[in-house]
């Protein structure tokens, strides 16, 4: 009886924390990978979960040769976990829609568009948002905002999860661009720099394969800083979007003979974060940015 009571009361005295290192390791389903993504060593992840197991008096893992795998038990507890996961997220959301101005925003965008766009206008307006931390995250995944992987998302797309607030800014076009020596060789004879598997989730690669007519690319990378530098060196013709190719005097767009290639851009946030006044400063700075650039972008 003693032994039954002494575990309910450790069970009651689990945290976030340890629910979060579950987690972690569960979708990760490895010590170095979970380890990397919380930002501490892997003995220190097989140490709190051996803990967390000896606390509920469950085995949550198999450790195998190849990864951990959850066991039933632990298949079990996941969406519990999720659960709290979720409330934990939205009791963060919740403060830092009533906090000050002051603090950290973190804005999930393409990495292009953080780059080559966003980056060097949120520079030259920087005093629009001072005593702000700006945390400007170029990554091709889409951020989870229920999750809090980030505060604001901008987004190519119409977002289409649920429970989302989505606002459109405007949109975002693209050309076919190159050196000018390939206006003096014949269509048939061009070469084409092709998109790496990073950038193969937009409508990008079917229209440059139509521009190529079935050529194949002299190169493939998975980086628009690179498909620029690649147009600059003269190597071939490839798609960039407008705002990258257009201040850059070194390179002309050609006819594709296609319909103009846009995309929508989207802000994203969660609802519980529009009450926050550092998110809403950052949420109206790139609205304006944006419909300001507008002749740049589109």
């Amino acid at each position: 009886m003693q032994k039954s009571t002494q575990a309910s009361l450790a069970i009651e005295l689990l945290s976030w924390d340890d629910v979060r290192y579950f987690l972690c390791l569960a979708r990760s389903g490895s010590l170095s990978a979970a380890a990397r993504q919380l930002a501490v060593e892997h003995s220190t992840v097989a140490r709190r979960i051996g803990a967390l197991e000896a606390v509920i008096q469950l085995r949550l893992f198999d450790r195998l040769p190849r990864g951990w795998q959850l066991t039933d038990e632990g298949k079990t507890l996941l969406e519990a976990a999720e659960r709290i996961e979720l409330e934990a997220h939205a009791f963060g959301r919740a403060i830092q829609g009533m906090t000050a101005l002051q603090g950290t925003v973190r804005l999930s965008a393409p990495p292009a568009l953080s780059n080559h766009f966003l980056m060097p206008l949120m520079a030259q307006r920087h005093k629009q948002w001072e005593g702000i931390q700006l945390d400007l995250v170029g990554e091709v995944r889409t951020a989870n905002l229920h999750r809090r992987d980030a505060d604001l998302a901008l987004r190519l797309s119409r977002p289409e999860e649920p429970g989302l607030m989505a606002r459109h800014l405007g949109s975002a076009g693209y050309g076919l661009y190159g050196s000018p020596r390939w206006k003096r060789v014949a269509r048939a004879k061009r070469q084409y720099v092709g998109y790496g598997e990073a950038l193969q989730g937009g409508p990008h690669r079917g229209w440059l394969a139509q521009c190529a007519e079935g050529q194949g690319y002299v190169l493939t990378v998975s980086d628009f800083s690179i498909l620029h530098q690649a147009c600059q060196a003269g190597l071939g013709l490839t798609i960039l979007p407008h705002f990258i190719a257009r201040k850059d005097a070194g390179l002309v767009e050609f006819d594709s003979g296609l319909e103009p290639l846009q995309r929508e851009l989207w802000l994203t946030m969660h609802p519980d974060l529009r009450r926050s006044p550092r998110v809403q400063r950052i949420a109206e700075l790139l609205t304006h940015i944006v419909q300001e650039q507008q002749a740049l972008l589109a």
